[in-house]
């Protein structure tokens, strides 16, 4: 991330910590409010991330990615004997 767009994401941060200083203001500490001014503080500690961390990561190459196999034919019925159906109302004896 760039000086500007950290910059840019501060000054976003500290104009919803205003809004959410009028809400508290209007409303008092309500859950609601409370719940906005933790939020606001985590997003503060995930943008300071930003300003500890030397560069973005490497985005994994398409070439590394292992490729599973699945096959299309039906599993043995005999590995599925007595197992229940879960959310069909369980295994009927």
């Amino acid at each position: 991330m760039s000086s500007t767009e950290i910059s840019e994401l501060r000054r976003t941060i500290g104009q919803l910590r205003q809004c959410v200083g009028a809400l508290r203001a209007r409303y008092g500490d309500v859950p609601a409010v409370q719940r906005l001014v933790n939020d606001i503080e985590r997003i503060d500690i995930d943008a300071a991330d930003f300003t500890t961390t030397p560069s973005a990561p490497v985005p994994r190459r398409a070439e590394d990615a292992e490729i599973v196999v699945i096959p299309d034919t039906p599993y043995d019925p005999q590995l599925w004997h007595g197992a229940d159906d879960e959310g069909v109302g369980g295994y009927q004896r």
